[in-house]
């Protein structure tokens, strides 16, 4: 089915590379105007010329910047249907290794944008008829580790805030949906510099593949296809649910 988000606007973070550079293609790929933000402005504007979108630059713990974002949406394109909040970071550390600072900088990334990019996007989606907010979870949030005290519990914590979002927007009857993404392993450049990044990158890649009981890592497209889904009216009856897409690695 081709068109299956034409005409919708869509604002994406964390948009110059990975799971949210192939979050975009595959966005535009069936219909959507797509902006995208990124802290990184020098990858943000080289994916926005490759891809064909437009770039905005943003912190996306900057509650200010949030609602000029949304601001200068409305001004361009006079509504937005899909919020995609993606931007995130990875923070390791157990709780006796991982500092106090760098704990609250995890859930100010992880958790405290998502936040703000729900508070800020729902009343311009609300005056548009509707739309829909998928929100970047993790497997890790289901499967804990003893190294990812601050990771796992911003993810956990990430599907719980999209389900009392979305059982708010259920009770305004605002036409907003709010869901959850839950990725496995994905062999994104970060992945794939963390595995450079150990002493040995072959163990390391094969352990990352067998982490997943169907033995291999997930590819940036199967998670740009769920947010296709998400994004369109085909998802229109699902709302504060978690999607869990991770080789069956948080049931293993």
């Amino acid at each position: 089915m081709a068109g299956r988000v034409a005409g919708k606007v869509v604002l994406l973070t964390g948009g110059a590379m990975g799971l949210g550079k192939a979050a975009t293609k595959a966005l535009m790929a069936e219909g959507a105007t797509v902006i995208i933000t990124d802290i990184d402005e020098a990858a943000g504007r080289a994916t926005a010329a490759e891809l064909g979108c437009d770039y905005l630059h943003q912190d996306v713990t900057d509650w200010a910047r949030w609602q000029a974002i949304i601001a200068e949406v409305e001004a361009s394109h006079g509504r937005l249907d899909v919020l995609v909040n993606n931007a995130a970071i990875t923070v390791f550390g157990s709780i006796a290794d991982i500092s106090p600072e760098d704990f609250k900088r995890c859930y100010t990334v992880d958790v405290d944008s998502i936040f703000m990019g729900c508070k800020a996007a729902i009343p311009l989606m609300a005056k548009s008829g509707g739309g829909s907010i998928i929100n970047f979870s993790s497997a890790a949030g289901n499967k804990p580790s003893p190294d990812l005290a601050a990771y796992n519990s911003a993810k956990a914590a990430v599907v719980t805030l999209t389900k009392s979002i979305a059982l708010y927007c259920a009770r305004e009857k605002n036409g907003v949906r709010v869901n959850s993404v839950q990725p496995g392993t994905i062999l994104t450049p970060n992945v794939e510099s963390v595995i450079a990044g150990t002493p040995d990158p072959d163990a390391t890649r094969a352990a990352f593949s067998i982490a997943q009981p169907i033995g291999r890592m997930g590819e940036v497209e199967d998670i740009a296809h769920l947010v296709v889904y998400l994004a369109s009216d085909e998802s229109k009856f699902a709302t504060g649910a978690p999607f869990i897409v991770d080789g069956g690695l948080s049931i293993a």
